[in-house]
C-alpha cells in the first residue's frame, strides 16, 4: 500500500502557505502560521486524527488574519484530496462528539467528492485571545471546497469559547481519522456509484 502523503504550496499576491501532511502518521504537527491560538487548533487536528502535519504560512497579517487563515483552509483541503488519491478501501464517513467541560461539540463528515458545509456554533464572544472566531467558518468553508468533503458541524453545549472551540477541532480531527481509516472488509471505493 502506498504511503498517503501530501504536500501543497499556495502562493497568491496576499498569502504564501505550504502544508505538508501524512493521512497515516501519529499526530505530530509543526505548526508556524502566525497565528498562535489557530496554531493550537491546528495541532488538535494533528494528535487527535493521527495525521502527521506541517504547516508553514506567511500573510498579510498587518491587514488582518482572514486572507491567512481562509487559505490555510483550502491549502490543507488540496492535500488531504491529494493525499486520499481515489480514496480505495477508505471507510468514507467519520463521526466524533468532544466534550471538554462543559462543552460538546459532534462533527460528521463525508469524503463525498461534494463540497458541503453545515455549521452551527455560538461563540459567546467575538474573540479568543485576539483571534477573530468568525475565521473558523472561512477555514473549514476553503477546507470543504477543496478536499470535496460534506462536513457537519454541530456547537451543542457550551459557555467557554475556547472550550468551544477545542471540542470543535478535536472532534473534526477524529471524525476525519475514522473517515480515511482503511477497512479490510471495503473492496474498491465506498460508493454504489464506484468513484467519489
Amino acid at each position: 500500500m502506498s504511503a498517503r502523503i501530501a504536500a501543497v504550496k499556495r502562493d497568491t499576491l496576499e498569502t504564501c502557505i505550504q502544508v505538508r501532511i501524512n493521512l497515516d502518521g501519529t499526530g505530530d504537527a509543526q505548526l508556524a502560521t502566525g497565528l498562535p491560538f489557530l496554531d493550537h487548533m491546528l495541532d488538535q487536528i494533528a494528535r487527535h486524527g493521527l495525521i502527521d502535519l506541517e504547516i508553514e504560512a506567511r500573510g498579510d497579517l498587518h491587514i488582518d488574519a482572514h486572507h491567512t487563515v481562509e487559505d490555510i483552509g483550502i491549502t490543507l483541503g488540496q492535500a488531504i484530496k491529494q493525499a486520499l488519491g481515489d480514496k480505495r478501501g477508505i471507510r468514507r464517513y467519520g463521526h466524533a462528539y468532544v466534550p471538554l467541560d462543559e462543552a460538546l461539540s459532534r462533527v460528521v463528515l463525508d469524503c463525498s467528492g461534494r463540497p458541503g458545509l453545515d455549521y452551527f456554533i455560538e461563540f459567546p464572544r467575538a474573540r479568543i485571545g485576539d483571534f477573530d472566531v468568525d475565521l473558523f467558518r472561512e477555514f473549514f468553508q476553503g477546507f470543504v471546497n477543496h478536499a470535496l468533503i460534506t462536513l457537519h458541524i454541530d456547537s451543542l453545549r457550551g459557555r467557554n469559547a475556547h472550550h468551544i472551540a477545542e471540542t470543535v477541532f478535536k472532534a473534526f480531527g477524529r471524525a476525519l481519522r475514522m473517515a480515511v481509516e482503511f477497512d479490510s472488509r471495503v473492496i474498491g471505493v465506498p460508493s454504489t456509484k464506484g468513484s467519489l
